[in-house]
């Protein structure tokens, strides 16, 4: 047997002690996940978007959501709890109407008392309901709510606290729990976690903590096109790569999230299928513009860009990947056409690192925080190797700090200022890049600087300040797109993060595993995927 070989069936023996004995009964998918744990179950996930889109969209629902039918073309938000939406003359007034004759998995109706319920559990903090856990997850997500009412059974009001044209994306992120099932599980947001109840076409049946999940078809789901065809969905925590090629390989599961590159040449070979698309999702470095940091100074930010050679770095990925050039990807409508090229340039890095007082004798030390594995996080040990070792080119050694995914969120939403990151002037995060909040605002607005929000690096700036308000007040789509690039131009003109890769979310699968359409999203739609036995 190959040293190859061996090693992978000892990866199989442990993979097959994660996953349990999962009976292999017709029309089960099991999944591993790049998670350690099984994410919140109550309703706003954790374990960033892959939570949503395992334990989200698949149990829950939103009042807006993403159309994920299609492999061809970037996603658009639909319609979802909320049938249609619009925005009064004052440009703060939103009234939604909401799909009638649906139901949560306990049976009560879904109401527009019910979205108050589940906006008072994440932002008021008086209320019963208030999750703390779900509003660490939910509450950043949708700053621009100022206060919310239901008029009637189906009719909602949102206001917002100023002009906001990017609250449809904002609420596509907000996920409707049962206030009956919660009173039933005696308003004990514990027990919820066991048996949750939302509106999604998956129920959950079984749950046990870093182990596995189990999920069953909602037959009596709102929408016929998305009642799922599978008998179960099994949901496994498998965070180290190799681990989870093992349990493909091995038959413990039927398809993986994030394979490890060097696997896939063996898994295509034994008639495994790799599916990719191109999604808005970016791999950086979020750089803290605290008083004292070292990326306060733009020669060094586009010094520390110029010394990445993307190109270099694909083989690391199985050419999986495409080579940042910013922020956003260059296929991107919002990407404009910023000034500065962050590609690998070797001599003009230096040239920069010398001109900002830095060289071989007198080197800059940074440190930064990096995970293990996550979420989007692609293969973070070896690639954040890759940038120490580049960065070294130009002088600047990197210290890390490892943290456990979900960790690392929390030390993300804490910010650049908190005692618990340690002096950390860097941290390795993904991004959901889909819309123009989430996307560029979030990260850089001064009224969101942590832990108020995902302002991680304390970033302030007048002009990108009024960038964000153009955006929020543009309602026309053409003149909001220019005022995106304009945006964007700056972020890469400022070099504003070390922009690294963008993802293809690579994920690999069983042949018997049918009728997956990889939409152009960080979610999925598991409904219409069968196995073929």
């Amino acid at each position: 047997m190959s040293r190859f070989s061996r090693g992978f069936a000892a990866l199989a023996t442990a993979a097959a002690m994660a996953c349990g004995t999962l009976a292999q009964a017709q029309g089960t998918l099991r999944i591993g996940m790049t998670a350690a744990d099984i994410p919140l179950t109550t309703g706003q996930t954790d374990q960033g978007g892959e939570g949503m889109r395992f334990m989200g969209y698949t149990v829950y629902d939103s009042l807006i959501e993403w159309d994920l039918s299609s492999a061809d073309k970037p996603s658009v938000l639909i319609p979802g709890l909320a049938t249609d939406w619009s925005v009064g003359e004052d440009e703060l007034t939103w009234t939604f109407t909401l799909r009638d004759g649906v139901t949560f998995h306990d049976g009560s109706p879904f109401t527009a008392e019910s979205v108050v319920w589940n906006f008072d559990k994440l932002l008021d903090d008086s209320s019963p309901q208030y999750d703390p856990r779900q509003s660490a997850q939910g509450k950043s997500r949708i700053p621009a709510v100022a206060s919310y009412e239901a008029i009637d059974d189906l009719t909602l009001t949102i206001t917002t606290k100023e002009p906001d044209a990017t609250l449809p994306y904002q609420l596509a992120w907000i996920l409707m729990s049962s206030r009956a099932n919660w009173e039933a599980m005696d308003m004990d947001w514990e027990k919820v976690a066991m048996s949750p109840s939302g509106t999604g076409p998956w129920k959950l049946e079984t749950f046990v903590p870093r182990e596995r999940a189990e999920l069953v078809p909602n037959t009596e789901y709102w929408d016929d096109t998305r009642i799922p065809e599978l008998d179960k969905l099994v949901l496994i925590p498998l965070p180290e790569p190799n681990a989870r090629a093992a349990a493909l390989m091995s038959g413990q599961v039927d398809w993986i999230e994030a394979p490890a590159p060097d696997t896939i040449p063996a898994m295509q070979g034994n008639g495994f299928v790799i599916s990719s698309n191109a999604y808005p999702h970016n791999w950086t470095w979020h750089l803290s513009r605290l008083e004292g940091s070292p990326w306060n100074d733009i020669r060094v930010r586009k010094a520390a860009n110029m010394a990445i050679d993307r190109t270099g770095m694909m083989p690391l990925l199985g050419g999986l990947m495409v080579p940042a050039k910013g922020f956003l990807p260059p296929s991107s409508q919002w990407f404009g056409e910023p000034t500065f090229d962050p590609s690998y340039d070797l001599d003009a890095a230096r040239a920069l690192m010398t001109e900002a007082g830095f060289g071989p004798d007198n080197r800059l030390t940074v440190k930064a925080l990096i995970s293990p594995s996550g979420s989007g996080q692609m293969l973070p040990l070896p690639m954040n190797e890759f940038v120490q070792q580049s960065l070294a080119e130009i002088w600047i050694d990197v210290e890390f700090m490892v943290v456990e995914w979900n960790q690392m969120i929390n030390l993300w939403r804490a910010g650049a200022a908190d005692p618990a990151v340690e002096g950390a002037q860097s941290i390795n995060f993904t991004y959901f890049i889909q819309d123009p909040f989430t996307g560029l605002i979030r990260h850089l607005d001064e009224n969101l600087i942590a832990p108020n929000g995902t302002n991680w690096g304390h970033y302030s700036d007048p002009e990108m300040q009024e960038l964000f308000n153009r955006i929020k007040t543009t309602f026309d789509p053409e003149e909001q797109t220019a005022v995106l690039q304009q945006t964007h131009e700056k972020f890469v003109d400022d070099a504003l993060f070390l922009f690294v890769t963008h993802d293809v979310a690579p994920r690999a699968m069983a042949p018997k595993v049918k009728g997956f359409v990889q939409a152009q999203n960080w979610y999925q739609n598991f409904s219409g995927i069968t196995i073929e036995e």
